[in-house]
């Protein structure tokens, strides 16, 4: 007979809860959210091909590696599809949403996810670590800029002399101000050198993965996408179809079908977001930067003046996605071609 256990999981207590095969509770109860812990509660409690249900959450890959790595079975479940599953129960409670959890994997109704390891997670976490610092070093730069023009003060686009000098200069003969803006700009160079320490490590790892020097032969594609691309999909093997990865990325249209209505709406913006919008600006830059004759290229053109160029730069990310999947692997190089992509 086998066992279904379900883990609801918190920073502190994990609720867990065993049925078996039948739907009948077995056993209730919560212990501390440490894998040790759990291992104990599930050997104790649950047959030996015992099966784990978890949903995604920021602790989950630990949990789940850890789990694996002691012998246990453990799924992950899509969050989205287990919460539709758990919105029918009156009480909305931790113990029971485990027992939610264990009749979902009894039933087999939801979708596995799959757990990254932990190098893929370190390298998204590094680009993570960048956009927030490139972020804040935008709005500090922003909000010096805004206390300038109050003054009459304009520093003027970043282009060739840098930002801080131009400011400094300003400042050489305004006492009122100064003091204000000092300090800022100090805060923004030690940002900037840290986003450049970032952009050290990010090409270093860039540079120890054959998978990433493979596919930034492709043109448009940069340290920073090729990273997030590699980390995301991790295995190419995981899809069937190259197709599917533009809709993992959420650069597909949703659609909405009910008798007699049928239509077609925005992408549906789905997955890792710090991905899709770096294959995005893949796509910028190729149509944009890429002076070499290319398919891709006069593919997206194509587009662009058919429908707009929203359009065109959002089909050529999810095009080069695609194009990405397939050469990585197949093993080949990327083949400049000078005729216009298939649609």
């Amino acid at each position: 007979m086998t066992h279904y256990i379900g883990l609801d999981v918190s920073q502190k207590l994990t609720a867990i809860c065993i049925v078996d095969d039948t739907g009948r509770r077995l056993w209730r109860g919560q212990c501390t959210s440490d894998p040790e812990h759990i291992e104990r509660v599930v050997r104790r409690h649950a047959e030996k091909d015992g099966r784990i249900g978890v949903e995604t959450g920021p602790m989950t890959p630990w949990l789940v590696h850890e789990l694996r790595s002691r012998g246990l079975e453990v799924t992950c479940l899509d969050a989205r599809h287990a919460r539709a599953a758990l919105k029918m129960q009156i009480n909305k409670t931790d113990p029971n949403d485990a027992e939610g959890l264990a009749q979902i994997m009894r039933t087999g109704w939801y979708r596995s996810v799959h757990v990254k390891s932990f190098g893929s997670h370190r390298a998204r976490a590094l680009l993570g670590a960048r956009v927030q610092l490139v972020g804040m070093t935008t709005r500090l730069s922003n909000h010096i800029r805004g206390v300038l023009k109050t003054f009459g003060l304009l520093p003027g686009p970043m282009r060739g002399v840098p930002f801080d000098r131009r400011v400094e200069a300003m400042l050489a003969d305004r006492d009122d101000i100064a003091p204000i803006i000092q300090p800022m700009l100090v805060a923004w160079r030690q940002l900037r050198q840290q986003v450049a320490t970032f952009d050290k490590a990010v090409r270093r790892l860039v540079k120890s993965s054959p998978a990433c020097r493979h596919l930034m032969g492709i043109p448009g594609i940069g340290v920073l996408s090729v990273l997030a691309y590699v980390s995301m999909i991790e295995d190419p093997a995981r899809f069937g179809r190259s197709r599917s990865v533009g809709a993992h990325l959420g650069l597909t249209p949703k659609r909405y079908q009910s008798g007699e209505i049928d239509r077609s709406g925005r992408i549906s913006k789905c997955g890792d977001t710090l991905a899709r919008t770096l294959m995005y600006e893949a796509a910028v830059v190729l149509m944009t930067r890429v002076k070499r004759t290319c398919g891709l290229k006069e593919w997206a053109q194509a587009i662009a003046r058919r429908s707009g160029a929203g359009k065109a730069r959002i089909a050529l990310a999810r095009k080069l996605s695609v194009i990405m999947h397939s050469i990585w692997r197949s093993g080949e190089p990327f083949r400049w071609s000078e005729q216009p992509a298939a649609a």
